[in-house]
Parts: C-alpha cells; sequence; structure tokens
C-alpha cells in the first residue's frame, strides 16, 4: 500500500544560533585575513579572548585564569566533572555537565596554543578559534550590514547541501518543495501583519509580540501539545534564541513569543511596517508551509524537544493567522510526530555540545554502511531516545546477516533452476537450495499460512503508529521460520522472498533497487569474476566430491581442465584463480603419491586463501554445490576471531609448556642442595652422619617429633638431589 504524501521540508537558514555562528566565522576570517603572523599582537588577542571564555563560560576559574596555570586551575575547579560527576555532586551527570566538558575542552586548546612558543598561523588559528570566535565577534559585530544576507547565507547554504547528501546517501527521498526563511522574507511579514490585525499581536519597539491572553480569550487553545511546560520560564527564553534580550518589563504574558525582531547590530534585517527587523524563529515554519499546504494539513514532525515552546506556538500562531473575526479557528496540524533523540553516553546528540558524529564520519570510518544505519534506526521506535551502543550495533548487525544469507541462498536456487531448467515448483530442502535432482520428499506444511500470518502482523504494526521495531522482528521471525523447516516449496520460499524484498525496498534498505532482483544490492559477486568463478567453483565441487569418496578420478575432470577463461583486464585475477587450481589439479594427478586429503587441502586453498584475498568466499554444504557469495564484514569478523581464539589457545598452550617447563626445572634446581647439607644452618650445634640434626642452638636435643618431621623432609631432598644429580651426566 503506497500513499501520496507531499513532503515540504522547511529550512531554517536564519535564527538566533546560526545568526551568530554564522557572524562570528565571517568575522574571524576577515580577522584572520588580517593577521597572518602570529605575532604577540595576536597572543596578546587570544590571551584577551581566552580569559573573557573563561569567564563567561567556566565561572569557577574566572577571568584571572592564565594559559600557563589552566591545567592545574581547571583539574582543582572541574576535576570531578571530568571524572564523571555531576557539577553539584548531587546526582548523574547530563547536559550541563556536557557543556562545562566543552568549554573546558575548547580552553585547553587555547591554552596550549598560548604556552607553545613556535606554531603556523594555520595551526595556532585551529586551536584557538574556539575562544576568538566570540570575542572577535563582539568587538566587531556592529561592521556587518543586515542587508547583506549572503554573510549569513554562506554557512547555511554549505550545510544545508552537506545534510542532502547525506540524505542521498542514506537513500532518503527528496522532498517534493524545499523553503527556505531568506527566500521567505515579505511573506514572513504579511503573516505577522495579519496575526496582528486578526487582533493577536502587539508591537513594541520595532519587535512584534504574539498575544495569548488574546488567543486564549478568544476560545483558543495555547500549549496543547505539553500544557504541563507553558509556565516553564527556561524553556520560553530558550525559545525565543539567545541572541534576545530581557522582554520581562512589557509582556502582557510570561508566555507571549516573539513574531517579528528588531534586528540589532550585526544582525540580517527586512524592511517592515514595524521597522527593520528579521522573523522571530517560530513564525518561520508556519509562514512557509502555510503557504504551500493551506490552513490544514496532516503531519507535522521534529525533534520531541520542538514540542514546546517551538510547535506549541507554531500551532496558535498558524491558527491565529487563519483565525476571523467571528470565525471558528481550524485546526492546523491534524498529527504531529515528534522524534526521540539519539544519545552518546546518555547526552543528547548536540552540535551545540560537541558531541556528536555526523552520518558522513560514521559511514566513511566502517562503523556504519547507509543500509546498517538504516537498520539501526527501524529497529528503534520513531518516538524514543536512540543511544547507539555496542549491543545495538550487534542487533542491527545480526538482522542484517539474516536477511543477507536469505536473499544470497535464494538467489543462487534461482540461478541454478535457471541454468538447469528446474520446475517452479520444486522443493528446495530447506533454505540450502534445491537437491541434486530438484525434488525432496515433503511440502513444508508447517509454513502452511505463515506468509499471510506475517504479511498481516506487519500491516497491523505499520497501522499501530508506525511501529518499525515491530515490523523488523516480524521479518526476521518469517525467515527463521523458513530456515527452520527442512522440506519447503520452491513457490512458497519465492513468494516469501519477494514479500521480504517488497518490504525492505518500502523501508529504503536498498538504494540501487532493480525490479527484477530478489532481495538487495551488494549479495552478488562482481559481474567480472562469474565467467571464471562459477566454473571454479564447480570443478572443486566434483574435486570434492570425489575426494571424499576415497579416490579422485583425474580423467573424468580433465575434460575442463584446458579451458581458458576469456577475461578483461578487471577479470584476470579470477581467471588466473581458476587456472592455477586446474594447474594444481594436474600436478596432483601427475603425482603417485598423491592421497585425496591432498585434494581437499587444495580445494581448501582456493576457498580459504585464493578466493578469499579476492573478496568472494565459497561456503561449503553437504549435498549441495558450494554457495558462491561476496565476502561478507561479518565472515571477516568471524574468521578474525576465530585467528584471534586460535592464537589465544596456542599461546596459553605455549605458556603452560613454559610454566611447566620452569616448574620442573625449578624442582631439579632445588635438588642441586645435597640432603647431607640440608639442615646445616645456624639452627642447629650438632649433626650425625646424616646431616640429620640432632641439637639445637643452644645444645638441647632435637625432639623426637621434631625429628620425624625433619625426616621426611630429609628423604624429599635425598629425591631431588639424586634426580638432579641424574641430569648431570657421568
Amino acid at each position: 500500500m503506497r500513499f501520496h504524501v507531499t513532503f515540504v521540508m522547511n529550512i531554517t537558514d536564519v535564527d538566533d544560533k546560526i545568526i551568530l555562528a554564522a557572524r562570528q566565522q565571517y568575522l574571524l576570517s576577515q580577522w584572520l585575513a588580517r593577521h597572518t603572523v602570529v605575532d604577540q599582537e595576536m597572543r596578546d588577542m587570544t590571551t584577551q579572548a581566552f580569559a573573557a571564555y573563561s569567564e563567561k563560560n567556566l565561572p569557577l576559574l574566572g577571568a584571572e585564569v592564565l594559559p600557563g596555570s589552566y591545567d592545574q586551575q581547571a583539574s582543582r575547579a572541574y576535576g570531578h566533572v571530568l571524572q564523571g560527576e555531576s557539577l553539584d555532586r548531587q546526582g548523574p551527570p547530563g547536559d550541563k555537565e556536557a557543556k562545562i566538558k566543552m568549554h573546558l575542552r575548547t580552553a585547553d586548546s587555547a591554552a596550549q596554543a598560548l604556552k607553545a612558543t613556535r606554531s603556523s598561523t594555520e595551526v595556532f588559528a585551529a586551536k584557538v578559534s574556539g575562544v576568538l570566535l566570540p570575542y572577535i565577534d563582539s568587538l566587531e559585530k556592529h561592521t556587518v550590514s543586515g542587508k547583506d544576507h549572503d554573510i549569513f547565507t554562506t554557512l547555511t547554504k554549505r550545510y544545508e547541501q552537506r545534510f542532502f547528501d547525506d540524505m542521498e546517501s542514506l537513500n532518503v527521498r527528496t522532498p517534493d518543495k524545499v523553503t527556505r526563511v531568506t527566500e521567505y522574507g515579505q511573506q514572513i511579514v504579511d503573516f505577522v501583519r495579519a496575526i496582528e490585525v486578526n487582533g493577536y499581536a502587539y508591537e513594541h519597539e520595532g519587535s512584534v509580540y504574539y498575544d495569548t491572553h488574546a488567543w486564549e480569550s478568544s476560545g483558543g487553545v495555547y500549549a496543547r501539545l505539553e500544557p504541563w511546560n507553558r509556565n516553564d520560564k527556561e524553556l520560553q527564553q530558550d525559545g525565543e534564541g539567545s541572541l534576545s534580550t530581557k522582554t520581562t518589563g512589557f509582556k502582557r504574558s510570561g508566555a507571549d513569543f516573539a513574531l517579528w525582531k528588531a534586528s540589532k547590530e550585526g544582525e540580517p534585517s527586512w524592511s517592515s511596517p514595524w521597522g527593520e527587523g528579521r522573523p522571530g524563529w517560530h513564525i518561520e515554519c508556519s509562514a512557509m508551509a502555510s503557504d504551500i499546504l493551506g490552513k490544514q494539513f496532516d503531519i507535522h514532525s521534529g525533534g520531541i524537544d520542538l514540542a514546546f515552546p517551538h510547535h506549541d506556538n507554531e500551532l496558535a500562531q498558524s491558527e491565529a493567522y487563519w483565525a476571523h473575526k467571528g470565525c471558528e479557528s481550524v485546526q492546523w496540524v491534524n498529527y504531529f510526530l515528534h522524534m526521540g533523540h539519539l544519545s552518546i553516553q546518555g547526552s543528547k546528540m548536540s552540535k551545540s555540545l560537541k558531541n556528536f558524529t555526523t552520518v558522513r564520519e560514521a559511514i566513511a570510518k566502517g562503523d556504519f554502511t547507509p543500509r546498517g544505519l538504516r537498520i539501526v534506526f527501524l529497529l528503534g521506535a520513531w518516538r524514543d531516545g536512540l543511544e547507539i551502543t555496542g549491543e545495538v550495533v550487534k542487533a542491527g548487525k545480526a538482522w542484517e546477516d539474516k536477511l543477507d544469507n536469505f536473499f544470497i541462498k535464494v538467489r543462487d536456487i534461482q540461478r541454478r533452476r535457471d541454468e538447469h531448467g528446474q520446475a517452479l515448483d520444486g522443493l528446495a530442502n530447506g533454505l540450502h537450495g534445491l537437491s541434486t535432482n530438484g525434488s525432496t520428499n515433503g511440502s513444508g506444511a508447517a509454513l502452511d499460512g505463515a506468509l499471510e500470518d506475517a504479511k498481516s502482523k506487519f500491516h497491523n504494526a505499520l497501522c499501530d503508529s508506525f511501529d518499525t521495531p515491530t515490523s523488523m522482528r516480524v521479518i526476521s521471525d518469517l525467515i527463521t521460520a523458513y530456515n527452520s523447516e527442512k522440506k519447503v516449496s520452491n513457490d512458497a520460499l519465492l513468494l516469501a522472498a519477494q514479500w521480504a524484498t517488497d518490504m525492505v525496498v518500502m523501508f529504503g534498505l536498498d538504494g540501487d533497487h532493480q525490479e527484477a532482483r530478489m532481495g538487495w544490492s551488494g549479495l552478488d559477486i562482481p559481474e567480472q569474476a562469474k565467467l571464471s568463478v562459477y566454473p571454479l567453483a564447480q570443478l572443486r565441487d566434483r574435486v570434492r566430491e570425489q575426494a571424499k569418496a576415497g579416490k579422485v578420478d583425474f580423467s573424468e575432470l580433465s575434460e575442463s581442465l584446458g579451458d581458458k577463461d576469456t577475461a578483461d583486464v578487471a577479470g584476470q585475477p579470477y581467471a588466473n584463480a581458476h587456472a592455477a587450481f586446474q594447474h594444481k589439479l594436474a600436478e596432483l594427478a601427475s603425482n603417485p603419491d598423491t592421497s585425496p586429503k591432498d585434494y581437499l587441502a587444495a580445494c581448501d586453498n582456493v576457498r580459504d586463501t585464493v578466493l578469499w584475498n579476492l573478496d568472494i568466499y565459497l561456503e561449503d554444504r553437504d549435498g549441495l554445490p558450494a554457495l558462491v557469495r561476496p565476502l561478507s564484514q561479518s565472515l571477516r569478523e568471524e574468521r578474525a576471531n576465530k585467528e584471534s581464539a586460535a592464537a589465544s589457545k596456542a599461546a596459553a598452550k605455549e605458556k603452560a609448556k613454559v610454566d611447566a617447563a620452569a616448574a620442573e626445572q625449578g624442582k631439579l634446581d632445588k635438588g642441586k642442595l645435597s640432603h647431607l647439607e640440608l639442615f646445616r644452618t645456624s639452627e642447629y650445634s650438632a649433626w650425625d652422619a646424616e646431616g640429620m640434626p640432632t641439637h639445637d642452638v643452644e645444645g638441647k636435643e632435637v625432639a623426637k617429633s621434631r625429628t620425624k618431621k625433619l625426616r621426611k623432609e630429609w628423604e624429599r631432598q635425598r629425591k631431588a638431589h639424586e634426580g638432579w644429580l641424574a641430569t648431570q651426566g657421568p
């Protein structure tokens, strides 16, 4: 089932955080263009910036902290935070502590750069930029013209392009319409003016504020999404933006918020009836979405942190815009989808906290593939937060591996069926492929209705608030059922595989899907390899079959040994592998001492070394041809783990051997001392002819009970000494 959806994406390319970041980067780049050498002037300015940054963001250090003593002072003031405690030591750490750590890293980087005696301008600037950005901005923001919007959009255009590149890599569909705040200046002015005319906004010193009291007095609802937060002053202030000044003196209600802001120095501006200004944060989406979708639309999405005040404010102002005197307001949005956050060590992944990993970094480092990342997201509910732990990654990989194996084996059945003309309604021996003659007994009756049941459960899960974790489990459970059944008809198998294919494609897990292909991309060996590898695998199967039977009939194999693969440059390594195996067989056949084990060893070498090094794996199966498949990361990890375990076992065995030898040598070394001399110490004063003590140091006779114990020691030493003497030769 597929629905047509008009997907509109609003790009916020002007808000307080963007203005600040873009202006800071612009001004710093201009300043660095004028200061190309790390001279005393640059160091003095950076030292001042370092002090200002520390005073504002690390108050326990204060402005008096010096770069030279920063390490010691930071450790004294914030050492417990760095060790994982909360600032007040009263509970678990959170975002506040994450921000402190971020500021400590920024200050530390600048301190280390200032302490260094020599440094290139590029290296120095990179290390101190964190403290210079806000400081240079505080000195020079007045030089930025509000009409020069390019200063601000240069930054947003760069990140917007990166965002869409990342979305393309993850196979995320392109929006039908993309809107940007900077392209909607006049429409936003008109939108705000309409709210004011409708009686739900008021102006103050060039800024326009939404009147929540007027709206509620007219029967409207405010804070519909999170009413419990409507009086949260911290959230209200966060919604007003970091560049906003105090507004408590004139607001008609603490819940009122800015629709239009009078521009201050260094801020972008547009002309309006209230003077030069810029859009408030909340009004942007309302104006742009209403322009494209009208007075009501179905779904509005965003992160859960946007529910209040951002989305609550959007609802109120949009419905106030569409409301007319004497007319009942219309609900602007039917459903909100608020997504959970990605987390790292319990803190929200955030650019402001600098604790994030980008999509391209995760993929480039090999932590994830685009498909693997989407699988991890699908295994979690969209509304829940997700912390990507080792267990989460492991679960995603296991799900992907299960489908990889399923699709690879189904494709193998298809390929061999097409090659040999086997009927579609033949029977497969479980999921391991067709039997040699294309049929087996049994019908897989235990699976009757399994596919239809899976379809129903899958549909119901998605109808239940897009429950993707359950949907993914339904697919996995169906494959488990087919894997567990020994007799499965090809019809049932292929129908199940086709349905699974359709579902994973719908979930966006195959960015290069081809209609005629079963499963997803990445499951085939390279095209240039097929000409050589499949004949090689078939020849190897025949050799293994004969060798396991006890005798290899070279004359029966020789028909194909003279064949040469016609390969281009890309296919030459595979052709060489085929030719090398043929040569090895001929060599073995010419030696009368060759045993079946030698042929099996040659076959193992093809699988474990030759083709493995060409990123191809042969999976041997009882009674069936070897399964030819690309070498996956899981197979590599499995081998690496086995090799590591074998190496650990060998090392432990060798250590035990060394320890045993050392212990034995210790016993021998102990035997160097003659039993006759064992007790001739200062502890005694007289001994008999055998060296047994008779009197202690005070001249007293040794007690009989004591003598009995000493005799046992004497006997053990005698045996040890005789053993040592035996190793010394004649």
